[in-house]
């Protein structure tokens, strides 16, 4: 009998009150809680990225070890344009790359010859990962017993994003891996696609079977970390990819036009990061729509999530307040401007539904009185960086308790490489923060400050825990290709007492 895990249920709890704002706190003990962001492509692994296999189990034991209270990860989701995990094909399904093949080769799906032969081993290729990995993962596939008992619950649970998703996904590969907006009228628009093809037709077998595994596994290593004390924290980027099977499925709840061409994007303004503004591309919400429907898409999203994972920081929470809209075939971001959103409507939905919602506010960008406003009407903790703070001249050490202190986060330099780069009047700043050892030992002495707050909760980067330099960075805003998205662990990251440094730096 499949376990209830797999079940997750889209209709909201339709009792309705008042809506109680109070504080949620993450940990309510009375010393700080202490977690690290680590991306899974980021395990060590000798098939290119990081899995949810072995390597998974023994950070898991590492951060027991270590003290640490949670484990922080980016979107699982498939990763599209730009290798990027912020622009998937789908808000539900798991990311193919993450499956483990041991495993697979455990469960007789797969040989350790052909897992060989596929030539993964190296540095994070993701053509490469494309190229072989799904032509290996249908091996397995092919061996694999379709009448499976639990696969077939999980299959009929998760039906109504799971059946799209693997529509769109045959539906893709059949239009040679192009985006939905090159696809003929035939497979672009949802309702002649299902009469073309069915709602479930065969070929989705294989993209079903990839979910199945890619959830199972996910779901093991969970228990796992919840029986050592450790929560894991999920991420819900704030928009999803115009080429996936959420607009594809489901377009009335977004901006296009009579072809499912966007009329506008979702981007940021000119900010720290560039100066003409972030083009993200993503197509952007029709509130109205959403709010006629009960904010019913948001709900099911934000309910999945909450089953998969302890804890969900919601990216980019400023866009529920108000968002920035750059008109379709815009040069960069720059020509965009702000627009409304309904955020309370939509997180006063989500506390009748779901009361007390374990979540994150990710609150960075340009904060107005009204986004602070909503945050403290959903009472979700927000967060802070270092660098940012010390960069706008603000005052770290009076951060409410309820918020979430990071050195960085994935779109930061690391602690060591953004402290070697800062001009002299900044770094004098930190030096009177951070004290004499900070020279020597910059991301310590970092992320002790980190500490030092009032925040409840306190979430470091491992690259900061390592001390490693500019060239680990996950991620660079506003640039493609290059080094973005590749940071690995090193395998002996283990070693020379580390577990035993981070506890000290916890506790001082």
């Amino acid at each position: 009998m499949v376990s209830d895990w797999w079940m997750v249920s889209f209709r909201p709890n339709a009792a309705s009150g008042e809506i109680l704002v109070k504080e949620r706190k993450m940990n309510s003990e009375k010393l700080k809680g202490a977690g690290v962001l680590l991306h899974i492509s980021s395990l060590p692994s000798k098939y290119g990225i990081g899995t949810l296999g072995d390597e998974a189990y023994r950070f898991a034991d590492f951060l027991a070890e270590a003290g640490q209270k949670y484990w922080q990860v980016l979107p699982l989701n498939p990763t599209g344009f730009g290798d990027s995990p912020y622009q998937s094909s789908s808000a539900y399904a798991g990311n193919p790359y993450f499956i483990d093949l041991d495993y697979l080769i455990a469960d007789d799906l797969l040989t350790c010859g052909e897992c060989e032969a596929a030539d993964l081993d190296g540095v994070l290729d993701y053509e490469k990962q494309f190229n072989n990995r799904y032509s290996l993962l249908k091996k397995a596939y092919a061996r694999f017993d379709v009448l499976n008992a639990d696969y077939i619950n999980f299959c009929a649970e998760n039906s109504c994003w799971l059946d799209n998703y693997a529509l769109f996904s045959c539906i893709k590969e059949k239009n040679g891996n192009t985006s939905l907006s090159e696809w003929g009228a035939e497979d672009k628009f949802y309702e002649a696609a299902i009469k073309r093809y069915g709602k479930s037709p065969a070929e989705t077998g294989f993209w079903k079977f990839l979910q199945y595994f890619f959830y199972k596994q996910l779901n093991s290593l969970r228990s796992y970390l919840n029986t050592k004390g450790i929560k894991l924290i999920g991420d819900i980027p704030i928009y999803v990819s115009y080429d996936s099977a959420d607009v594809w499925a489901e377009p009335r709840f977004f901006e296009l036009d009579g072809d499912l061409r966007p009329k506008f994007v979702a981007g940021v303004p000119p900010d720290y990061f560039s100066p003409s503004g972030q083009l993200w591309g993503n197509p952007l919400y029709d509130w109205q729509k959403m709010r006629e429907n009960n904010y019913e898409w948001w709900l099911r999203r934000i309910e999945f999530n909450l089953k998969i994972f302890d804890i969900a920081r919601i990216d980019h929470f400023r866009g529920f307040s108000e968002y920035y809209s750059v008109p379709f075939g815009a040069k960069d971001a720059a020509e965009g401007f702000w627009r409304k959103a309904d955020g309370f409507e939509l997180f006063a939905e989500l506390e009748k539904s779901l009361p007390n919602a374990a979540i994150i506010a990710e609150d960075l960008g340009v904060i107005d009185d009204t986004v602070k406003e909503l945050l403290a009407f959903t009472g979700f903790p927000g967060i802070k960086v270092l660098q940012f703070e010390f960069e706008g001249g603000e005052d770290f050490f009076k951060c409410p308790a309820n918020t979430v202190v990071y050195t960085g986060t994935h779109d930061n330099d690391t602690a060591f490489g953004w402290h070697s780069k800062l001009d002299k009047t900044i770094k004098a700043r930190v030096a009177v923060a951070a004290g004499k050892k900070l020279i020597k030992t910059p991301a310590s002495e970092l992320i002790k400050l980190a500490f030092s707050t009032p925040a409840d909760t306190v979430i470091i980067p491992m690259q900061d825990y390592l001390s490693l330099g500019s060239d680990a960075r996950m991620n660079t805003p506003a640039t493609l290709g290059g080094g973005n998205w590749k940071f690995r662990l090193p395998p002996d990251y283990d070693k020379r007492g580390l577990a035993g440094r981070m506890r000290k730096l916890m506790e001082n």
